[in-house]
Parts: structure tokens; sequence; C-alpha cells
């Protein structure tokens, strides 16, 4: 059976015996709060119950490395629009320690993506589209230099208020701790 078919036939008992009940909750977060995190998948389920979060409670936004890499891209765009159509009042960043955008190596990735079929000619139109591949898919050397970099860019947009705290943290996907890096009621 494909993926797709597994999921879709679970899915129909899934919601015919309204598996869905206990997770049944309004489009604001209760808590008010916003999560940007890393896709990672031990962070799944982990990152919520480490800090005590039920569904429902906040809005939680993933891509690699938990990374705000241009204040003009999407994740930016998913922050202002939780801040001012969701009514997110805080908002927490969180890395994590042994992170795979820690340790991409983008010529390696450029040979992956040659070896399942992208053609120097699509790599050269985005090239001429003024974006570098390497810087494109670049990843970080410090967790917690990445983590002050995205609350700096965060706090920094002009579009963002002042009034919102935006901390900063690493958790460790083996345990859960946290560890503050940025507390955004003192920056």
């Amino acid at each position: 059976m494909k993926l797709l078919d597994e999921i879709l036939e679970y899915n129909e008992k899934f919601v015919k015996g309204r598996e869905y009940a206990p997770f049944e909750t309004g489009k604001f977060p209760d808590k008010k709060l916003l999560i940007l995190s890393c896709m990672d998948t031990r962070l799944i389920e982990l990152l919520p119950k480490s800090m005590n979060l039920e569904n429902g409670d906040a809005k939680i936004l993933k891509n690699p490395g938990a990374v705000v890499a241009n204040p003009y891209d999407s994740i930016m765009r998913g922050i202002l629009v939780g801040v001012y159509a969701l009514k997110c009042e805080e908002m927490f960043l969180v890395g994590h320690k042994d992170c795979g955008m820690s340790s991409v190596n983008t010529a390696d990735l450029v040979d992956k993506m040659k070896e399942r079929g992208i053609s120097k000619e699509q790599l050269d139109t985005i090239k001429e589209d003024g974006v570098d591949v390497h810087q494109f898919l670049a990843g970080f050397d410090n967790v917690e230099e990445s983590v002050k970099h995205s609350v700096k860019t965060v706090t920094n947009h002009p579009l963002m208020p002042a009034d919102v705290p935006v901390h900063g943290l690493v958790i460790d996907p083996k345990t859960g701790k946290l560890e503050t890096v940025v507390n955004g009621y003192e920056d």
C-alpha cells in the first residue's frame, strides 16, 4: 500500500470515530504565543511537551534550523500574520542542538539535486534570478549565534511592534532541556 492510501484509509477511520474531538480548539492561540522551531522530527511532540503546551496554545511555524534568513521571506510573513491577525503577543524562536542545518554541505546538496535530475540549465535559471544557490541552501556553524541572528532579524523588522517579547531558545532534542539564548523581556 502506498503511503497516501495508508494515510487516507486511517483518516477515514479517524474522522468516522470522532477521534478529532480532543483536539478541537479555536484559531487564536490560548497562550497568545507564536513559536518558530526547526522541522526536525525529534521536535514534533517533544518541543510542545517540554514547554507545557497543549493543542491550541500556540501557533507553530517550522523551517530548517528555525532560521529567519530574510526579513521579507514567508517565515517573517507568518510571524507578522501571527502578531497582527492571530493575536500572538509573545514569541519563541527555538533552535536545537545537533541540528542538520549546522552541517549542511551545499556542494553535496547540489550534487544530489543533479543526481535526481536537476539540470545545469535549471541551476543557471536560479543564478539568472540573482540567487546564489549555495547561499540559499546554506546552514549555520553555531546554533546559538543563529538563534541570536533570527531574534535580531525579527525584533528589527520595520513592521514588528516593539511590545512583543521575542525570546531565543535552544532545545536538546534528546532530553527536551531548554536553554535561554535571548531573554525577550530584557532585550
